[in-house]
């Protein structure tokens, strides 16, 4: 278990001492259960850290936290409704482990609309920002950020094109792609990430869609041969803070968590995961049981074809909650076309 480190208390100390921040030496001492569900040594472990000590600062030392890392309060799967239960106060959360639970954050999902993770972060969290008040409307919503785009990663075939993928045993990274492997004959296996090397070693599943650098944290890469060399499609995050605890809060500790749920936070959090993931394309490549392959302009072009029904399946989700499917894209392209995020 991560707990508040030393420099964090002696911070704390100095700080009602000094009597600076933005929280008051009268506020109540919150110290937030922060969960998450891939091992301490993944970037996002440093990403909280470095989140919760300017929280700490910004609060005059009054907001402290403990990091609960590997599914140590619950399953990947149930975090969003750990958040809305106050079984952990902050969560990080993939919604697409729940399809059709979330449909507009879905669109991020599509195949072939997130290239550049790093305006994808902001992107992504400026155009969603306005809906997770109703999406999302059981939990306090923080940011989202998005995964370096997935890659197709295989243990006994190579994968060059759509047809490959009919009767095979797929992870998906998640529900959007889970769809597309349905749609291409293929049969889906759900796992949460660490159990993915597992299903893989076991036979359960053939294929994984999974970003580089988490192949090699994961152990993956050594289950696995054949690697496609071609952003698949990005995955969408949340990092949402359970309700009761926020509305606790006196109104300077708000705005304490208010300034670090921003989009730029969004960014300054993930970030450093997007270069990491990608970092990982190299050390598999270098891998001699690897086979890591590019694929023709004709072949990304059927892949391309193949996914235009994701699109009107994810705009049947939107209608079918009450949104508008059409105005809300023209959002999320905006958004992308803003911070030089697309495909």
């Amino acid at each position: 278990m991560q707990r508040t480190r030393p420099k964090a208390f002696a911070f704390a100390a100095l700080a009602l001492l000094l009597g600076f921040g933005s929280g008051s030496a009268q506020d109540k001492t919150f110290e937030l259960k922060i969960s998450h569900w891939v091992p301490p040594s993944h970037p996002l472990q440093k990403a909280m850290q470095d989140w919760g000590d300017e929280v700490l600062k910004a609060s005059n030392g009054t907001i402290t936290y403990k990091i609960y890392p590997a599914q140590q309060l619950g399953k990947a799967f149930d975090h969003y409704d750990m958040a809305r239960d106050g079984i952990a106060d902050l969560v990080y959360v993939n919604p697409g482990y729940q399809p059709g639970r979330f449909p507009i954050i879905a669109a991020g999902e599509l195949p072939f609309l997130v290239g550049n993770a790093r305006g994808g972060n902001r992107a992504i969290d400026a155009w969603y920002r306005k809906y997770a008040a109703t999406e999302m409307k059981d939990v306090h919503y923080c940011f989202s950020f998005v995964l370096d785009p997935v890659a197709w990663h295989s243990t006994n075939k190579k994968i060059t094109m759509p047809g490959d993928i009919r009767g095979m045993k797929v992870r998906p990274a998640q529900g959007t792609i889970a769809a597309w492997v349905t749609l291409l004959g293929g049969t889906n296996v759900q796992s949460s990430a660490p159990e993915v090397r597992d299903v893989l070693a076991k036979g359960v599943a053939d294929a994984v869609t999974f970003p580089w650098g988490s192949m090699l944290l994961f152990g993956i890469d050594k289950v696995t041969k054949y690697d496609m060399d071609e952003p698949l499609g990005s995955v969408m995050f949340q990092f949402l803070m359970n309700p009761a605890t926020y509305a606790a809060m006196s109104p300077s500790q708000k705005k304490v968590i208010d300034d670090h749920c921003t989009s730029e936070w969004a960014g300054r959090f993930a970030d450093p995961w997007v270069d990491f993931e990608h970092d990982g394309l190299a050390k598999i490549r270098a891998e001699p049981e690897h086979e890591v392959y590019k694929i023709t302009d004709e072949q990304l072009a059927e892949w391309k074809t193949s996914a235009e029904p994701l699109k009107e399946k994810w705009a049947a989700g939107v209608k079918k909650a009450g949104g508008d499917p059409d105005a809300i894209w023209i959002e999320l392209q905006a958004s992308l076309k803003h911070y030089d995020a697309g495909f």
